[in-house]
């Protein structure tokens, strides 16, 4: 297999030679080329790319195109809504689509993802834009994840978009009215000159295009917004609703063969040996295929292709790796970090202060270990991917979170020409990293869409592979299973003089294994445990984790205290006004200290993740041995609110998906295979357990925050420190249906009454 696209190590050096080299170019140099190219995807009848992500009609239409994927989050929406306010358009008249998977729309704001700080200084902005278009087309950059869209493309791209575009309104009405831009309004979609003339957009795109895009654009302050901040129907929902929205599973190219395949049930496998005509004389089937790990069967049907492939003898070789298993898994892990350990961040000098710890008068030390499991992603729609292959072309249907890498990683597979490979992006079925190519491992562990196009070059029709609910569980890129020993040197007055932890895997973001709390003296430090089970990104990433170490055992060091949760968090956050605003304001809205009814109890959680910050109270009971939550307050600090319902609703999702992990969550491994196959042993939350959910938001002026991912990871935690309030167990190792509950410690119960 050819070699992939660049790894994020290749794609900084390449960013940083292109900005630190000879190409010293504004945005406005390289616009008129991209728009060339963006114009060329516009349909008859004068409309005119005025900008690369912004189309306007004769008929006053603006059509914003938003380079990242509808997982249903509301991402399109939200962006044209970012776009539409800076353009000064009217709403009414405002329509979004998803970028196509071409290099035009290649998305260079989220270069800014990669840039220290907010952005860069005003007299780079040129140079930034200009530089990471062009290693944003290298690497064929288009990914939805890492709660990038708003507070990148959003706040790099889209509003400058908005903004650059009614300047060049602005320019084009001047010249017709022979004035100056400053003498022109815009407003509504529509530009009103000195003497009362008037012209609508539409009028004035064509002339608009022919000046260049500023990159440095005035911008509106947030006491001007008009769109943004407010609820706006969302454009994906009506196709939701009426059935009319397509999503991968849905592509239906004339000719359409089915493709299921049969994997080895270790990964990694190599296939040794099948016998093929065991199947092909079946009704329907056309073919089978072998390919890296597997073979499928190809047949008019998905239903006969997957009876098929279910029958074929097929001999695996998994080697050595038949005797791995999650005890042997975590073994590893506990011997790595007995072992000298890898350094992630170091403050003051945490090793003298434990070293002195015994000889110190009244100073302990506390520790704790805390493990979690692999998880799988489990999106509602099936792995699916459509490839057509001909004529030394292919054409590509399927929902992805990367459609523009996504065409690059086809052409690598296949050795057909990037310019003739074709991606139609769909819509997603969920998604929360699963579907994104380009996953750890890649170069020796292809994913779906690769087995599809190697399917597809051996078939003369269209075909689509379709992965079952137990292809799909059984053969993900894991979140990671994670071992953490973390430790605290407590004075007499309870509160810790230095803390240690030391973790397994270095993944992203790499800030997840830090703390906010005032601790003079830290040091946290990791090691790696590789094994063949592969590790992909999972929503919110490292933060799911390391959410639930740490304030899990700051809760631990709280009750060791004798002090309110809430209030010994605060007391270590004097510095950080931010997460006390949040944390009380989620506790006040919870009735935090009030009376609860008998046998329920508070756990309080916050963590700061893709910039923004979360608090979550969880109001817990025990019945039967489990815990059922009741309620969830979270309170939100992710600077600016774009769409109020659509920030809501990430909330809540993001809740009940770390709900469901923290509850239910674990992908084990016996003889080197995953033991799940389904929902019936890899449960998902029902909609009878799932509690009240009330978010609120902080009126911030922060820089703008994530809003998918940043209250997955809280959950957890916040329902653990509940657990501890109700029975006096610590849980220290998720998922929680591994613990029997129904045994509260008599010391405990007569404290509680």
């Amino acid at each position: 297999m050819k070699l992939g696209k660049p790894t994020r190590r290749q794609f900084l050096i390449a960013g940083g030679a292109v900005a630190g080299g000879a190409l010293l170019i504004g945005y406005a140099s390289s616009g008129p080329s991209r728009r060339a190219q963006a114009d060329a995807a516009a349909s008859a009848g004068g409309e005119r790319f005025v900008t690369t992500w912004l189309k306007i009609a004769p008929d006053n239409t603006v059509t914003v195109y938003v380079p990242h994927a509808d997982m249903g989050q509301g991402t399109i929406t939200a962006l044209a809504m970012m776009a539409a306010e800076e353009l000064d358009a009217d709403w009414s008249l405002v329509r979004a689509e998803q970028a196509p998977a071409e290099s035009a729309f290649a998305n260079e704001s989220l270069g800014n993802r990669f840039v220290p700080g907010d952005g860069v200084p005003p007299m780079l902005k040129g140079v930034n834009a200009a530089a990471w278009y062009q290693v944003a087309k290298f690497m064929s950059l288009q990914i939805t994840g890492g709660s990038m869209a708003v507070r990148y493309t959003g706040q790099h791209g889209m509003r400058t978009t908005g903004a650059a575009a009614k300047e060049m309104l602005l320019k084009a009405a001047a010249s017709r009215w022979n004035c100056s831009p400053s003498d022109c309004t815009a407003a509504m979609s529509m530009v009103t000159g000195p003497k009362g003339e008037t012209a609508t957009y539409g009028e004035l795109a064509a002339d608009a295009a022919e000046y260049s895009p500023s990159a440095s654009p005035k911008l509106k302050s947030r006491s001007e917004y008009k769109i943004v901040g407010t609820p706006r129907p969302r454009f994906d929902i009506p196709g939701k609703v009426d059935g009319s929205a397509k999503y991968g599973i849905d592509a239906r190219p004339e000719g359409l063969l089915y493709a299921a395949v049969r994997l080895g049930p270790v990964s990694r496998s190599t296939v040794v040996s099948y016998d093929a005509s065991q199947v092909l004389s079946r009704r329907g089937v056309k073919k089978v295929v072998e390919f890296p790990g597997g073979v499928a069967v190809v047949a008019d049907n998905y239903w006969r292709a997957k009876e098929a492939a279910a029958a074929l003898d097929v001999e695996f070789d998994a080697g050595d790796k038949v005797n791995v298993s999650s005890e042997t898994i975590f073994a590893a892990q506990a011997e790595a970090l007995s072992r000298e350990t890898d350094e992630d961040k170091e403050v003051g000098d945490a090793a003298s202060v434990f070293s002195s710890a015994p000889e110190t008068e009244g100073a302990e030390i506390v520790s704790a270990e805390y493990r979690v499991p692999y998880l799988a992603h489990a999106c509602m729609e099936p792995m699916n991917c459509t490839v057509w292959i001909r004529d030394g072309k292919a054409d590509v249907w399927v929902g992805v979170q990367d459609p523009l890498g996504t065409r690059a990683r086809i052409a690598d597979v296949t050795g057909i020409d990037f310019d003739n490979v074709t991606v139609h992006p769909m819509l997603l079925g969920g998604g929360f990293g699963r579907r994104i190519p380009l996953r750890e491992g890649f170069f020796d562990f292809p994913s779906e869409i690769d087995f599809a196009a190697i399917i597809a070059k051996e078939v003369d029709a269209p075909v689509k592979l379709v992965y079952s609910r137990e292809d799909d569980i059984q053969h993900d890129a894991y979140r990671p299973a994670v071992t953490s020993r973390i430790r605290a040197v407590v004075g007499p007055d309870g509160y810790p003089t230095a803390y240690e932890n030391l973790y397994v895997y270095k993944d992203d973001p790499e800030e997840a294994p830090h703390i906010p709390y005032g601790i003079a003296n830290q040091s946290i430090r990791y090691a790696e445990v590789p094994t063949h089970i592969p590790r992909g990104p999972w929503r919110s990433v490292a933060h799911t984790q390391h959410t639930f170490f740490s304030e899990s055992f700051f809760d631990e060091l709280a009750h060791r205290a004798g002090k309110d949760p809430l209030e010994y968090r605060l007391a270590l956050l004097k510095d950080q006004p931010r997460h006390a605003a949040v944390l009380k304001l989620a506790a006040e809205k919870a009735g935090w200290g009030k009376k609860l009814p008998q046998g329920h109890y508070h756990g309080i959680a916050v963590q700061q993740s893709f910039g923004s910050i979360v608090a979550e109270v969880a109001e817990v009971s025990i019945e039967d041995g489990s815990p059922r939550i009741h309620r969830v307050v979270a309170a939100v600090d992710c600077g600016l609110v774009v769409h109020p319902d659509t920030a809501a609703q990430q909330v809540e999702s993001g809740i009940i998906y770390g709900l469901t992990a923290a509850l239910y969550g674990e992908i084990s491994i016996e003889n080197g295979a995953v033991v799940q196959t389904n929902f019936t042993d890899y449960e998902m939350l029902h909609l009878s357990e799932c509690p009240e959910i009330e978010v609120h938001f902080v009126d911030s002026d922060a820089p703008i925050g994530g809003l998918g991912e940043p209250a997955t990871p809280v959950v957890s935690a916040a329902v653990s420190n509940a657990i501890f309030a109700a029975t006096g167990t610590r849980i220290r190792q998720l998922p929680f249906k591994l613990h029997d509950l129904s045994q509260v410690s008599d010391k405990f119960a007569q404290a509680a009454d």
